[in-house]
C-alpha cells in the first residue's frame, strides 16, 4: 500500500514499519500486513480502543496482547523502542509455541539460540518474564516460566571510567567551540545518556541548571550545571531548537555525535573510554565527592540505589582503601 492507499491515520515510517497515530490516542504500531483482513481488522480494533488478538493461546498472542496492554503502553518511550525488537523477534521466530504450556528450559533454549549476541539473549528472558507476567493476569497461566531464568555474562571487560588525564587529553584536542567538546561536556556534567543529551533545547536551561526527561526511565530531573558545562553552553551559537543541533540547525543524531566524539577518542588514543563511560565517570567523580548513593542518584537519575553502586564501586573501592592505608600509617606513627 502506497501513503494514499493507507487508511486516516496511519502512517509508513523509515524500515517500512506500520504506525497507527492520531492525536489524543497512544501511538501503535500494527503488526498484520497492510491490506489483509488482519490489518483491517487491527485497525478497527485500535480506534475502539483495544487490540485484536490472534485465535490460541501461542507467543504471538500474547506478545500483541502485552503490546497494547498497560504494563507496555505505560514504559518510557526509549523502552518501548526496545521491547519491540523483542516483541517482532518473538512473534517472527517463537509466534506459533503454545504460550500457556511454555516451560522454563523452552525460555533458557530461546536465550541459548542467541547468546553470540548476549544483550539481545538477555533481553529476550527479560521481556518473556514480563509477557508471563501479563499472561498470569489474563489468566493464560499460573506460573512464570521466565522468572529466574539467569542472564548471560557478556564476558567482555567492564566499562571504565575515563581518567582524569584522557578528560584533559580530549579538552585540549576539543577546544571550547567545537560540537565535539560541547556534547563531551554535557555527557560528562550532566551525567545523562547520550540520547537525552542530544534531545536537550535551549529552553530546558533554567535557574542555572538543564530540565531532562529522561527517555529510559521517564524521570523528571533539574541537573544543575558544572563549571565546564557553562563555559562550553557560553561558547555556542544557538542555531536551532536543540542545544547540540548543527550548523544548519538540525538536532545532530546519535551516529553525528558518535562520529564526532569518536575522531577526538582516536586522535589521543581513548578508544576503550566510550561515549556511555562518561555517565560512568559523572558517578564515579560524585562518589569520589564522598556524595551519598542518594544524592549520586539525583544527578544521574539511575532508577535504583544497586544501579548507583554497580557504577561508583570500584572509585568506592579505592577511596574505602586510600583511607584505610591512611589510618594504618596513622597508627604506626602513634605507636
Amino acid at each position: 500500500m502506497t501513503k494514499r492507499e493507507l487508511p486516516k491515520y496511519v502512517y509508513r515510517k523509515k524500515g517500512g514499519r506500520i504506525y497507527f497515530i492520531r492525536r489524543g490516542f497512544k501511538t501503535v504500531r500494527i503488526v498484520s500486513e497492510p491490506g489483509t483482513p488482519e490489518f483491517w481488522a487491527e485497525y478497527a480494533a485500535i480506534l475502539r480502543g483495544r487490540a485484536p488478538v490472534p485465535a490460541g493461546r501461542t507467543l504471538k498472542a500474547l506478545a500483541i496482547s502485552y503490546q497494547f496492554s498497560d504494563r507496555f503502553t505505560a514504559l518510557a518511550p526509549r523502552s518501548r523502542q526496545d521491547y519491540l525488537r523483542v516483541l517482532d523477534y518473538v512473534k517472527e521466530k517463537l509466534g506459533p509455541l503454545p504460550a500457556d504450556r511454555m516451560k522454563r528450559k523452552d525460555v533458557i533454549r530461546a536465550q541459548q539460540v542467541n547468546k553470540e549476541a548476549v544483550r539481545f539473549a538477555n533481553y529476550i528472558v527479560q521481556v518473556l518474564r514480563v509477557m508471563f507476567e501479563h499472561a498470569i493476569d489474563q489468566g493464560w497461566r499460573d506460573d512464570n516460566p521466565a522468572k529466574g531464568v539467569r542472564l548471560l555474562k557478556s564476558g567482555r571487560a567492564p566499562r571504565l571510567p575515563w581518567p582524569e588525564d584522557m578528560i584533559a587529553a580530549f579538552r585540549q584536542a576539543a577546544p571550547i567551540g567545537t560540537r565535539a567538546r560541547l556534547i563531551f561536556e554535557l555527557l560528562l556534567g550532566t551525567g545523562q545518556r547520550i540520547g537525552d543529551v542530544l534531545k536537550m533545547c535551549w529552553d530546558d536551561l533554567a535557574e542555572g541548571g538543564v530540565h531532562v526527561r529522561q527517555g529510559k526511565t521517564g524521570a523528571p530531573l533539574w541537573i544543575p550545571l558544572t563549571s565546564g558545562l557553562r563555559e562550553a553552553l557560553g561558547a555556542t551559537p544557538k542555531v536551532g531548537l536543540t542545544i547540540c543541533a548543527q550548523a544548519n540547525g538540525r538536532p545532530t543524531s546519535y551516529h553525528g555525535a558518535h562520529a564526532l566524539i569518536m575522531a577526538v577518542r582516536t586522535e589521543i588514543g581513548a578508544e576503550e573510554f566510550d561515549i556511555h563511560a562518561l555517565r560512568h565517570t559523572a558517578a564515579h567523580e560524585l562518589a569520589a565527592a564522598e556524595c551519598s548513593d542518594e544524592v549520586i542518584q539525583a544527578i544521574t537519575g539511575h532508577s535504583s540505589v544497586a544501579m548507583v553502586r554497580h557504577y561508583t564501586g570500584s572509585s568506592r573501592q579505592k577511596a574505602r582503601a586510600k583511607e584505610a592505608q591512611s589510618r594504618r600509617e596513622q597508627n604506626r606513627c602513634e605507636t
